[in-house]
Parts: structure tokens; sequence; C-alpha cells
């Protein structure tokens, strides 16, 4: 006689699974439009005019309506109807900043997002900003002269700041963003239009520089950007920035660096 022999799992047996997601913080730059009056023609005409003068720097652009100085008199139906302007210009709109309680409902009702008001990037170049920026510059010489003085932290330094690099071997693609948040960028290849380059620290491109690139995003003043073919939207150096319109067109596609002189963004061949 033949016995057989089954083993049943039951749900208190282990099982090795594999977790089907991973949670990553990543860091994005949002274009923030601050309204300064109502959404009306002229506002529209600036806007596609401006869409018109920089097609590729709004390419896959998130998008978010701060409020602040219109909180008081823009209504409902008004910001709705902008919402929709933004969204068929083909605007990735996520988000509104610095509104009152009815205007945040109305947002989250469109779909968007409350966000808190942040800290104006490379498209704004108010004084306040400046001064942050010196203020971070100052207080990280101020730490690293106080890390000199003590002989024990010094050798630990340098393998920091070099695995702090990132390198990118592949050409980036539009809509892809790098971002290298405690030191250089660098860049072995081309980067596409509708691509972004973001450093704490200096951006190198071996190729084509194209989209937008902005180094030194923490504050750092003396981050520079090189590249072998200047040809992008946007570049920016501890927020202050030059368009494509505002280069030179003796260092369109040739090789050049990027850097802060005087408190003025500069570009320069490279010889």
């Amino acid at each position: 006689m033949n016995s057989a022999v089954t083993s049943d799992t039951t749900a208190a047996d282990p099982v090795a699974t594999v977790k089907p997601f991973q949670i990553r913080g990543r860091f994005f730059t949002a274009v923030a439009l601050r309204l300064a009056g109502d959404a009306d023609q002229d506002f529209y005409k600036a806007l596609d005019a401006e869409l018109m003068r920089m097609p590729h720097f709004f390419d896959h652009a998130p998008f978010v309506i701060d409020l602040e100085q219109v909180h008081q008199s823009i209504t409902d139906d008004s910001l709705n109807a902008l919402i929709e302007g933004l969204k068929r210009r083909k605007l990735s709109v996520f988000g509104v900043q610095n509104g009152n309680a009815a205007q945040t409902e109305t947002a989250k009702r469109a779909g968007l997002l409350s966000l808190p008001g942040g800290r104006d990037a490379p498209l704004d170049r108010v004084e306040t900003q400046r001064r942050e920026a010196q203020r971070m510059v100052a207080e990280r010489k101020g730490k690293s002269a106080a890390a000199a003085a003590e002989p024990a932290a010094e050798p630990a330094a340098a393998p920091a700041a070099k695995s702090a690099s990132v390198i990118v071997t592949e050409p980036v693609r539009s809509g892809q963003k790098i971002y290298a948040d405690r030191g250089d960028l660098v860049v072995v290849s081309s980067v596409s239009n509708g691509a972004e380059l973001v450093a704490a620290g200096n951006i190198h491109v071996y190729g084509t520089l194209r989209g937008r690139a902005l180094a030194g995003v923490n504050g750092d003043t003396s981050a520079r950007i090189f590249c072998q073919s200047l040809d992008a939207d946007l570049v920016a150096v501890a927020g202050l920035y030059l368009t494509y319109d505002d280069y030179a067109r003796e260092h369109l596609k040739k090789p050049v660096q990027v850097f802060l002189e005087d408190d003025k963004l500069r570009v320069d061949a490279l010889r």
C-alpha cells in the first residue's frame, strides 16, 4: 500500500517576500508663478510671449501658483479660470501657495496641492535671497575654519567630499532632473532640452549643455558651471541666473564657464 504525504502551508508559515515599492526623498525645482494682479487678457498675452520666448524652459517643469500678492482680491471663479488657462497651455500645474482658506479649498477641489511658501530659487533675484546665500556661505566658512582647528577631523574630510560628487556617464534626456545635494555634478555626455541639472557645488558638462543648469543652489557663490558647448535655456549660480537671450552670441555653442563676480553672473570662454 502506498501512502501519499502532503504538506499545507498555512498563513503562519514564514514566506520570503520582496517589498513591492521603495520610498525615497527626491528634490525638484518648481517654477512659481507669482501673480501681481488679475489674470486678465494682458496677463495671458504676457505669459504667452514668455512661453514662446523660452519654450524649452517650461517643458515638464512643475508649476506652483503663488497667490501672496493677490490672496485678498482673486475670487474662486477667477482662480479656477487661471488653473484651466494654465493647463490649456500644457503647463504642469500641481499646487498653490500663500492663498487664503477659501482659495486653498478651491485649489484642492481642482486637484492641486496646498504648499507652504518655499524659498525663491533662480527665477527671482530678490535681495533677501542674496542675503540668505551670503549668510549660508559665511556660516559654512566658519564651520570649515573650526574643523581645520581640530586635527582629528581633518583627515576624514577628504573622502567625504569626494563621495558627495555625482558622476553621470549617460546622456541626460528631456524630462530628467539630476541632483547633487552635497557636491559637484559631472556629466560625461550631453544634456537635452527639457532636462535639469542641480548641484550644491559645481556643474561640469563634457558635451553640449541644453535645458537648465543650477549650481550652488545652497548658496555657494564660489560654484561654477563648465561646459563644452553652451546651448542652455537657463544657467544659474547661487540664485542669480541668465537665460538663452542673455548670452553673448560668441559664447553660444562654445566651451564656457559661468561664475559670479561682483554679484553679477558672468559667462567667459574657456581657453
